[in-house]
């Protein structure tokens, strides 16, 4: 009976209690919803977690300077956007008619730029991007042959308190008998939206027009239509730009300096938060985070306690040692996303640590930026430093290489960040010839492999180490020839006997640039491997055209009257196979700067030093062929076509770029003796008795070596930088002149000629 009366008592406890757990807990969602709903305005910076207590706040509330008034909520902002981008949704699917691309095939991507207008003003860095889409391959005045279409007018800024914007976009656009809705039109813009809010607001209606632009919000951000662009100055150089302050295999990985920031503070409108909250981590020793209110018309008027103190320390360090020393950088926002601070930390190897919530990162659709900057949270400032620590000394190191590998090959000039949007969009239209991820994040970058030669790695040559591939063991020469062939003594047919000897050679191309006709194959001596003659329509760069009958790898490419001997070839081909993405061969010459010219300079002196391999006997990859003819323009072929000179110095830049390597010089037996100084000044000079015979040399005719003086100064102006590289570096064959039997010499013809 006791025990009866426990278990009922027991039954009526656990209701009671189950009842009181529902209607408590009840009333605790209920308040915590209240409580939710009427402090949202304090609570909308911080992360919505359960347990406050666990959240770590670094600024005071009255240190955040925004006015909660002035704030924009989610919603607003969704709605202010889709007002002004009614095609949000778009993509290439649904808004670009990809049959104006593809009617001419893959030649078919041209870009047409409307003409601009009288009084129209149009900012620096707006007349540079217009250059460069003007100077590009895929440039047309034609606008019939368009499949992009770009606007005159400057859109790069579209904050109507700056002196650049420009009004009534709108209503001049819509007057555009091509604008059909912003279909295939490509619209740059650098600043969007103005004070208090900064929103994405262009003040005119895209429609469906493709959007290039700077400080893209990944809510507004079309995946796979639109292309984040970095936020560059006007100050931003139009070609080359300079090289990454990385020195290669920089040991130790880490500078004096952990992480550093200096820039402005905010005191009021967007931007405030995170810019206000950078003082908690400084220590002035290894972290350095440094803000100034000394900016700005009227900062003395909104200057908060802290503004004195903050100016004073300011001051204390310079922006580029800290630039300069610093392992990590940290890139907050500004007032809007994006920030020059970004393409600084990535020229200057620091790597990125980004601090700006929602920010659509430059290039995002083809750049794993994983692998070359870490992502804050912004309401996590106070664990950054932490989280810096922890990053070992091998991860700094490649993220410091790959900081510079993406600056040097998409950032460092607006010809880049231009034709990055430019590829990246063509990549869209023809997906099926397009570059995987591979492509666009290892060196030499996505805008030097052109995926109309390939899409397979294995067939690039500067892939083959990071595949394990090996380059094949045959090669192809490609024969320049301009004299007529009247004797068989001359040069060439001893060059053609001496090359079809070789163990590695497969085909022999003869490139008929002559004015008189080929003679017939009767005229040319039996050789154990495929001749070819083949027209070279008398154009000196017909001989760097990408010729479907080479099938090797390896190309030998050979000046009708270059004398070898068949070991020679054979110790370059397998030098060339070590050494496959380079040029490697045997005349040398060089380039200096004259300080007097203020130009560069060219020498045939035989020194140590050099930086051009002539191709008048030269190994390299046949994707140069291919590249020499469809990523240089058409003004660097024309020069060299008018002046039937410079293609062997025209190769060697474009090889250097690519590699940003030197050429491979190898050993050559000594075949003429150095004619004495006055001699060589009198061949330079003029017509004298000494001289007769070597008139038709075209090394020997003093205009020839001007105009090579010319090209080298026209090829730098267009590549916005000297790419050649300087090297004394020479490989010999083994056992080379040593003092040793000569039957243990392999290659025993160098020395005995």
């Amino acid at each position: 009976m006791q025990a009866r009366k426990k278990y009922v008592l027991l039954g009526l406890c656990a209701c009671c209690w189950l009842v009181l757990f529902y209607l408590g807990g009840g009333i605790q969602l209920r308040l915590l919803r209240w409580l939710t709903r009427h402090r949202g305005e304090v609570l909308r910076h911080w992360p919505n977690w359960t347990d406050r207590a666990f959240l770590p706040r670094y600024a005071h509330l009255d240190e955040l300077q925004t006015d909660p008034g002035m704030a924009e909520s989610p919603r607003q902002r969704r709605q202010a956007w889709s007002a002004i981008y009614k095609d949000s949704r778009c993509r290439m699917e649904t808004c670009f008619d990809f049959s104006r691309c593809r009617r001419r095939g893959r030649e078919g991507f041209r870009v047409y730029i409307y003409p601009s207008e009288k009084n129209d003003r149009v900012s620096e860095s707006y007349r540079k991007i217009l250059t460069s889409i003007k100077e590009s391959r895929y440039y047309t005045s034609d606008p019939h042959e368009a499949c992009l279409f770009v606007l005159g007018i400057d859109t790069l800024d579209r904050d109507q308190l700056s002196g650049q914007f420009v009004p009534n976009v709108d209503e001049r656009i819509r007057g555009y008998p091509l604008w059909n809705d912003g279909r295939n039109h490509l619209i740059f813009n650098l600043y969007s939206g103005t004070w208090p809010n900064y929103t994405g607001d262009l003040g005119f209606n895209i429609g469906q027009a493709i959007l290039a632009k700077a400080s893209l919000n990944t809510e507004h951000f079309r995946p796979g239509f639109d292309v984040s662009i970095p936020l560059f100055s006007k100050d931003h150089p139009q070609k080359g730009g300079e090289r990454g302050w990385l020195v290669r295999n920089n040991v130790p990985p880490r500078r004096k300096y952990l992480l550093m920031f200096k820039g402005k503070r905010y005191l009021t409108g967007i931007g405030s938060d995170t810019r206000n909250a950078l003082h908690h981590i400084h220590n002035g020793k290894d972290i350095v985070s440094l803000t100034t209110c000394r900016h700005g018309k009227d900062w003395e008027k909104h200057k908060d306690a802290r503004c004195d103190h903050d100016n004073l320390e300011y001051e204390r360090f310079d922006y580029q040692e800290l630039l300069h020393n610093s392992t990590f950088c940290l890139v907050p926002r500004g007032r809007r996303l994006g920030s020059f601070r970004f393409l600084e930390s990535l020229q200057a190897a620091c790597i990125p640590v980004l601090l700006s919530n929602g920010w659509e990162l430059p290039f995002s659709d083809v750049i794993q930026w994983n692998q070359a900057v870490i992502e804050g949270d912004e309401r996590l400032l106070l664990q950054v430093p932490s989280t810096v620590i922890a990053v070992g000394n091998e991860s700094i190191l490649a993220l410091r290489q790959r900081t510079q590998m993406l600056w040097e090959a998409y950032f460092s000039s607006v010809d880049k960040i231009v034709l990055t949007t430019l590829e990246i969009i063509k990549d869209r239209v023809f997906s099926h010839v397009s570059r995987n991820k591979y492509m666009w994040n290892s060196l030499p970058g996505g805008l030097l492999v052109l995926p109309e030669y390939s899409t397979h790695l294995a067939h690039f040559p500067f892939y083959y180490l990071g595949l394990g591939v090996s380059p094949g063991q045959e090669f192809t020469a490609v024969i320049h020839a301009v004299s007529p062939l009247v004797s068989q003594s001359q040069p060439i047919m001893k060059l053609l006997q001496v090359v079809s000897k070789s163990k590695y050679c497969t085909q022999i191309i003869i490139l008929w640039n002559s004015e008189k006709p080929p003679p017939s194959r009767s005229k040319w001596p039996p050789m154990p491997v495929p001749l070819t003659v083949t027209d070279g329509r008398r154009k000196t760069t017909s001989r760097f055209l990408p010729h479907v009958a080479i099938e090797t790898e390896a190309v030998l490419s050979l000046d009708e009257d270059t004398v070898l001997l068949t070991s020679e070839v054979n110790f370059a081909f397998l030098v060339w196979r070590s050494f496959p993405e380079r040029i490697v061969g045997y005349p040398p010459r060089s380039h200096f700067w004259d300080p007097l010219k203020r130009a560069w300079g060219y020498t045939s002196k035989w020194t140590n030093d050099y930086s051009i391999v002539l191709t008048g006997a030269a190994f390299y990859h046949r994707y140069y062929h291919y590249l020499f003819t469809h990523y240089l323009p058409q003004s660097l072929r024309s020069l060299v076509d008018r002046t039937s000179n410079c293609e062997d110095i025209l190769m060697n830049f474009l090889v250097s770029a690519v590699t940003h390597q030197p050429p491979i010089k190898v050993t050559q037996r000594k075949q003429y003796k150095e004619l004495p100084s006055s001699q060589i000044g009198c061949l330079m000079a003029c017509p004298c008795p000494t001289s007769q015979g070597m008139k038709s040399v075209p090394w020997a005719n003093p205009e020839h070596f001007n105009q090579r003086q010319e090209c080298i100064n026209f090829f730098a102006n267009w590549f916005g930088y000297m790419p050649l590289v300087h090297s004394q570096f020479r490989l010999d064959p083994v056992l080379f002149k040593d003092q040793v039997s000569i039957h243990r010499k392999k290659y025993k013809d160098l020395e005995r000629a």
